[in-house]
């Protein structure tokens, strides 16, 4: 067996792509879910070759940080392999929690199959080597899988579990480290001997030729991430305006009357425009009655409404569905969710705040009353 080392400065970039592309892919999918088919399989797709190509460049990274006393250098097929292994197995992943009801058993297999595809793409990779022959058992082959498959598990349980700005970073480092641990885990069981084949010829992929690719895709990763970055702190901002409550909501400005628009076509207008609430579906725009909407939750800029079992994607901000509601039976009870008063079916006080339950509305079941607005909730609840 030849003795090997790690460059410690590529283990770190290796580290450093992990995250990157974590941060990048899992960003750019928040809000995929309310999206319409179409834009959400653009969207999917997008951040599938994102992630995919993070898992590969982290891998590629690192093993040029590999030192061994031998030359080598990989198979060009072998290597693209890996690297459409990987983007084949985020592809699937993130299509079973976007597509259809998302419960903990999909965001599980999800994580399995995350895990099987990190650890398939390094042991291809490996394959690839020529000049320098890497070997190992089936039991660490098994036990890179076992740690694969949990760490994604557990990365994609944190960014799944709730789609929140805070989910999403902490689902960044879960990605990262899942990714950057995998590697090294099945790189502590490998060991490398010279092939009998050794030669000096010049390879057909030469370890520069691996660089220029590596480097070609993070200089890529690093674009998304800054695009992701700035869309992350648009929503950000947009839930720092959510957080203010009513502070951002200008009253309505009073007009006069005019005598002649009091009739019944001005009743008819009044109603047309109170009575939809906009959300986009099939690349088309629909309209609900506000009286089927139980719920409106903010997501970022935009919101989600809940009416039964539907989840629906509404263009309006949460301060805006809060102006356009104003008449009706809607009221704020958290600086991210205005509540429909007539589909609330019970309440619970629990200390400085509280709990609005709607019993028959699947999607949302509960919505929390910050204490900020447990007075008001209360009173329009008549207790």
């Amino acid at each position: 067996m030849l003795d090997y080392s790690h460059n410690s400065l590529f283990v770190l970039a290796s580290l450093a792509i992990a995250l990157i592309a974590g941060f990048s892919g899992l960003s750019l999918t928040q809000g995929a879910s309310q999206m319409s088919a179409p834009v959400r399989k653009i969207v999917v797709s997008a951040a599938s070759v994102i992630l995919g190509s993070g898992i590969w460049s982290m891998h590629f990274v690192a093993m040029l940080g590999l030192e061994l006393p031998v030359a080598y250098y990989f198979d060009p097929l072998v290597t693209l392999i890996s690297a459409l292994t990987a983007i084949l197995f985020m592809g699937l992943a993130l299509l079973i929690v976007h597509f259809g009801t998302r419960t903990r058993g999909k965001i599980m297999l999800a994580g399995v199959i995350m895990g099987s595809g990190i650890a398939a793409m390094h042991y291809i990779g490996m394959s690839g080597m020529e000049l320098c022959v890497p070997s190992y058992t089936p039991a660490q082959i098994a036990m890179a899988f076992a740690a694969s498959i949990a760490l994604s598990m557990a990365s994609f349980q944190v960014s799944y579990g709730h789609r929140s700005a805070r989910n999403i970073v902490l689902g960044t480092f879960g990605f990262g480290i899942a990714v950057f641990a995998v590697h090294f885990i099945a790189m502590a069981g490998t060991g490398f001997t010279q092939s009998a084949e050794y030669t000096t010829f010049v390879p057909p992929m030469s370890r520069g030729v691996l660089a220029f690719g590596v480097t070609l895709s993070a200089f890529v990763l690093s674009g998304s991430f800054l695009l992701s970055g700035a869309t992350f702190a648009t929503r950000l901002s947009g839930e720092g305006t959510a957080q203010t409550g009513q502070a951002d909501v200008q009253p309505p400005v009073a007009e006069e009357i005019d005598p002649a628009a009091t009739g019944p076509e001005a009743e008819v207008a009044e109603i047309s425009q109170e009575a939809r609430i906009p959300y986009e579906s099939d690349a088309r725009t629909h309209f609900i009655s506000p009286d089927s909407v139980s719920a409106i939750r903010a997501e970022g800029h935009y919101t989600v409404l809940y009416s039964g079992e539907a989840k629906l994607f509404c263009p309006w901000s949460i301060s805006e569905a809060e102006t356009r509601t104003a008449t009706g039976s809607f009221i704020r009870t958290h600086r991210s969710y205005l509540v429909n008063l007539a589909h609330v079916t019970s309440f619970e006080r629990k200390k400085d705040n509280g709990v609005c339950y709607f019993d028959e509305t699947p999607a949302l079941p509960k919505v929390p009353v910050s204490r900020s607005r447990l007075s008001e909730v209360r009173a329009k609840l008549g207790m």
